[in-house]
C-alpha cells in the first residue's frame, strides 16, 4: 500500500461532534460496515502516480459513513435518522463509482445504491441491533428520505457536506481550523422550498465555503480523475471478464482485489500499468485517447432567510456559471 494510506481522515470526526455516540460505535464494529474501511473515498484514483492525488490521506467510505451519522446527530438528535446515515454507503463495492463507470452510469453515479436495504438485512448483527433499539429496515435503509442526511444537488446534506469538508482539508484547499469556522456557522432550518436543509447563518462564511468547496467540485472532473475512474473500471471489466475476478468480489475490499490481481501475469502488468499513470495529455492524436464524460457534482448553500450563495455573491455565480459551462469532451490519453 502507498505512502498516503498510512494515515486516515477520522480526525475530522471531532468537528463533527464531540464524542461518537455508543449506538454509532456498536453498529460501526459489524462487519458490514467494518468493510467500509478497505473502500476508499478517492475511486481509485489514490492509487496512481498522477501529482494531484500524491500524499492523500486514506479516506475511506468508513471515515465518511461515520462522519455523515455524526453530522446528522449534531443536528437533529435523532436516532433514526442518524442511523440511516451511518448505513448509506454500506453496499458500496470496492473502488466505489468506478463501478458505476464500469456499469456505464459515469452520468449518474447511482447504479450500485440499490443494494442498501439488501445488504443491511443480510447483516445478522445489524438487523438484531436495529430490532434492540426498536426500528426496522425501512426506518434506515434510504437515508434519501431524510433530508438533513441527503437532499439533491445543489442542496447541501450531511453525505454532500462531510465528503466536501474532509476533501477541501485532504487536498489542501483550506486548513482544518477554517473548516471549523465554516461548520459551527451552520444551522438546520427551513430553505426557500420549505425543506428542513443544512445552511449557513453568515453570507461571507456561505461564499468561503461554496468557492472551496468549488475547488473539489473541479478536483472530481479533473482530466486525471476521469480518465484514472475510466481506465480502473476498463482494468476491472477486462479481468472480469477473463475469469481472474466475478461481480461477488467488487463486493470485497480493494486490498483483496488487488491482491487477486496479482495473482495472474496479465492482470498484475494490468495493474501495475495503472499505478504508473503518471502525466495527463489531451487531444486526438493519439492510439489510446478516450473521451471521458462525468458527473458534475457541486454545492449552492442557502443562507438563512437570504437565499442561495450565488444569488448573492456574483463571484460564486460566475465561478460556477464557469464550472458548469467547462466541456468534458476532449480525447485524454496518460503514460
Amino acid at each position: 500500500m502507498m505512502a498516503q494510506h498510512e494515515q486516515n481522515t477520522e480526525f475530522m470526526w471531532k468537528l463533527y461532534n464531540p464524542s461518537i455516540p455508543s449506538f454509532i460505535h456498536d453498529l460501526a464494529c459489524t462487519p458490514a460496515i467494518q468493510r467500509l474501511k478497505g473502500v476508499g473515498m478517492n475511486c481509485g484514483c489514490e492509487y496512481t502516480s498522477f501529482p494531484l492525488f500524491k500524499n492523500l490521506k486514506n479516506y475511506s467510505r468508513y471515515s465518511h459513513s461515520i462522519g455523515c451519522a455524526l453530522i446528522v446527530w449534531k443536528f437533529t438528535q435523532d436516532v433514526k435518522q442518524t442511523i440511516a446515515a451511518l448505513l448509506h454507503d454500506i453496499s458500496t463495492p470496492t473502488f466505489a463509482h468506478v463501478i458505476d463507470f464500469l456499469n456505464g452510469d459515469y452520468m449518474k453515479q447511482e447504479s450500485t445504491e440499490s443494494d442498501t436495504a439488501t445488504t443491511i438485512e443480510a447483516s445478522s448483527e445489524i438487523m438484531t441491533m436495529l430490532n434492540t433499539i426498536g426500528l426496522t429496515l425501512k426506518d434506515v435503509a434510504d437515508y434519501h428520505q431524510y433530508p438533513i442526511a441527503d437532499n439533491d444537488s445543489p442542496k447541501l446534506s450531511a453525505d454532500r457536506l462531510e465528503y466536501t469538508l474532509t476533501n477541501i482539508v485532504n487536498y489542501h484547499i483550506a486548513s482544518y481550523e477554517k473548516a471549523k469556522v465554516w461548520f459551527d456557522n451552520l444551522v438546520a432550518d427551513s430553505n426557500e422550498h420549505n425543506e428542513e436543509e443544512l445552511m449557513f447563518s453568515n453570507l461571507d462564511i456561505a461564499e468561503q465555503f461554496s468557492l472551496a468547496a468549488l475547488h473539489t467540485s473541479r478536483i472530481y472532473v479533473a482530466d486525471e480523475d476521469r480518465f484514472a475512474m475510466q481506465s480502473l473500471a476498463e482494468l476491472l471489466k477486462k479481468n472480469i471478464a477473463r475469469g481472474i475476478l466475478n461481480v461477488a468480489d467488487l463486493y470485497r475490499t480493494e486490498k483483496e482485489v488487488i491482491s487477486l490481481l496479482s495473482n495472474d501475469t496479465m492482470a498484475t502488468a494490468d495493474w501495475n500499468q495503472f499505478r504508473q499513470l503518471r502525466h495527463i495529455f489531451s487531444g486526438s492524436n493519439h492510439p489510446e485517447a478516450k473521451v471521458v464524460i462525468a458527473k458534475k457534482r457541486y454545492i449552492n448553500p442557502y443562507i438563512l432567510g437570504m437565499g442561495r450563495v450565488s444569488d448573492h455573491s456574483a463571484t460564486f455565480a460566475k465561478a460556477l456559471r464557469s464550472f458548469l459551462e467547462t466541456p468534458l469532451d476532449k480525447p485524454l490519453w496518460a503514460e
